[in-house]
């Protein structure tokens, strides 16, 4: 989005051969703050907008301060940033541009439905950024040619991590999963380098772990191509990302449910196997090897 440093990395942006955001209150926004070179706590604002896309048009600049964890004046200049005279000309901008309507009845649910129908919003997000499938494809490419392919996720990512690598290695020759933090991750990025790696995969969550980032650099300066699969595109692993990939995650509940990146990972690995030659072959083998084992109960 621009100058933002997630721009040229955001699935569905305007960055290589985007199509341009969904028209949603989450991708209203995105569109809002294309094109704008915005600071590391401007970023930090518009990742929390976007978390709290239907929420944000009746927010003061008090409580998105406290929302995004920065002070009121940041706010204030924020908005400037974006072209308003202030906050409040943002906001009167945002009210415009009405978020979706909520579904009938949605007054009425619990806070268990609110948490589902916000993950069903997030998944139809997801499915609009994926109207433009190059994010993905080239993704696919850059995992598949990748031998080694190093696979980081760290605390809340762990188990996305865990879940992509478990079945890329059915198909991939060589998968390392990367999902324990410590002096010793970069010592594994340095040994998959040498062996071959050319590109890393990231999965990347709230809140986001120092070592993460720190990981991430230690890629990059090793040659590595890094693909991440992030909560925002203004989450602060944009900056060393070479191509970051958007799946909101709900907030609703008292920890952050994740069924977007979850499925977006799953969208990865198909699009991984397209590029694998080998992958179906691979497939067939590890169900005969499986079968012979005895090793599911049908």
């Amino acid at each position: 989005m621009g100058g933002t440093g997630a721009g040229r990395t955001g699935a569905g942006g305007t960055g290589a051969g985007g199509t341009g955001v969904a028209d949603t209150p989450a991708g209203r926004l995105q569109a809002l703050f294309e094109g704008h070179r915005l600071t590391p706590t401007q970023r930090r604002i518009a990742h929390s907008m976007v978390r709290r896309a239907a929420d944000v048009p009746f927010l003061s600049s008090v409580e998105l301060a406290e929302l995004a964890g920065v002070s009121q004046p940041s706010v204030t200049r924020f908005a400037v940033a974006l072209g308003f005279d202030g906050y409040p000309a943002l906001r009167r901008h945002l009210r415009e541009v009405a978020p979706a309507e909520q579904p009938p009845g949605s007054a009425s649910y619990n806070e268990y439905q609110q948490a589902v129908e916000a993950e069903i919003e997030n998944l139809r997000h997801l499915a609009e950024l994926l109207a433009d499938p190059r994010p993905v494809h080239r993704a696919g490419r850059l995992l598949a040619a990748s031998r080694p392919l190093p696979v980081l996720g760290l605390r809340a990512a762990a188990s996305q991590a865990y879940g992509f690598a478990y079945f890329a290695a059915k198909v991939h020759p060589d998968v390392r999963l990367l999902n324990e933090g410590g002096t010793m991750i970069q010592d594994r990025i340095d040994a998959a380098v040498r062996a071959g790696a050319t590109a890393l995969l990231c999965f990347a969550l709230p809140r986001h772990p120092r070592e993460v980032l720190d990981a991430l650099s230690c890629a990059k300066e090793a040659g590595l191509t890094v693909v991440t699969v992030a909560d925002s595109a203004f989450a602060p692993v944009a900056k060393v990302s070479d191509l970051l990939l958007p799946a909101a995650v709900g907030t609703g509940l008292a920890f952050d449910t994740a069924c977007a990146p979850m499925l977006l990972g799953r969208v990865l690995l198909e699009a991984m196997c397209d590029d694998l030659p080998e992958a179906q072959a691979r497939l067939e083998e590890f169900d005969t090897r499986a079968a012979a084992r005895g090793l599911f109960v049908e």
